[in-house]
């Protein structure tokens, strides 16, 4: 986690997870505002989010674990999971990125992350299941049918 706790993603099993690289200087950030009413509407034993923050793009997040904890907080008011910094794309990717991106991983499809806030969508039995690019927001129809279990 963000403050440096372990964190068992196998936890999560039997929710639906929508997993998100943040950055605190992009374009894309105020979408933390749109996260956060998701998960507080949404949020819970049915569903959660997680937010990994990454310095892939931009240098759009340079801060430290604290640095960034104090961020969402302070600007944001974030009270879902965040993790410890890690990287998304390239030689140093995070095995849950590795898995997330790659058809030959998650058996579904190639998505490697684009920029800053591209949310992946997780079901219940840990399957990927869709990806929404970092332009569109987290309350798209997409998104929130997927969390109601509208989508066919």
């Amino acid at each position: 986690t963000i403050d440096g706790q372990p964190y068992d993603l196998s936890s999560l099993k039997g929710k639906k997870v929508l997993v998100v690289n943040t950055a605190s200087k992009c374009g894309n950030t105020p979408q933390y505002t749109q996260l956060e009413e998701l998960y507080k509407k949404y949020g819970g034993d049915q569903f959660t989010i997680i937010g990994f923050p990454a310095n892939n793009f931009g240098s759009q997040e340079p801060g430290t674990n604290e640095e960034i904890k104090q961020f969402c907080s302070l600007n944001y008011g974030i009270t879902f999971q965040m993790m410890a910094k890690i990287s998304v794309k390239g030689k140093d990717i995070a095995p849950l990125y590795k898995w997330l991106t790659s058809k030959d991983e998650n058996g579904v499809m190639d998505a490697p992350v684009k920029w800053n806030f591209q949310k992946f969508m997780i079901d219940e039995s840990g399957d990927l299941a869709g990806m929404v690019p970092p332009g569109e927001k987290p309350d798209s129809d997409k998104i929130v049918n997927w969390i109601e279990g509208k989508q066919h």
